[in-house]
């Protein structure tokens, strides 16, 4: 596996990815201290900008572990939240209380996949297929951040 350790590290986010259970929510948990970092030093914009750049790169190293497997959405894939989780963050302010319900608003997304996320993941295959699914659920749980957070102040 030597030409696809670059691409197993990015795609388990550095091993996140590789936890016994619920690797989803360990690679979103592990996805938080670099949100926390990346929107301290550039906003909002920052994160989305981040979040972009590692959908790309996310796409491609998903790409080459399912080509590998043979497995459309391996488990141990989890770059995929962690883009979905920064987009979700990206539409709260940077407090540990936003952090902590965009947390369980995007797992609740990611785990229900409603449309179109359900359709994404049905329907897209490759690393395309992997990755989008958990933007589009990053919709519902931004959004839900974001009335939230106007609603109560997080």
């Amino acid at each position: 596996m030597g030409s696809l350790a670059p691409a197993r590290l990015l795609a388990t986010w550095f091993g996140a990815g590789l936890a016994p259970k619920a690797p989803g929510t360990w690679g979103s948990v592990a996805a938080l201290p670099f949100a926390w970092a990346i929107q301290y030093w550039g906003g909002s914009a920052g994160l989305v900008l981040a979040a972009s750049l590692l959908f790309v790169a996310g796409w491609i190293a998903s790409d080459r572990l399912v080509s590998a497997t043979g497995i459309q959405d391996p488990q141990i894939i989890v770059v995929d939240e962690v883009v979905g989780q920064w987009l979700t963050l990206a539409c709260g302010p940077l407090s540990i209380p936003a952090y902590l319900v965009g947390l369980l608003l995007f797992r609740a997304a990611d785990i229900t996949k409603p449309f179109p996320a359900s359709w994404a993941d049905r329907s897209v295959d490759g690393g395309l297929g992997v990755m989008l699914d958990d933007v589009l659920a990053a919709v519902y749980s931004g959004l839900g951040l974001w009335l939230i957070d106007r609603v109560v102040g997080l």
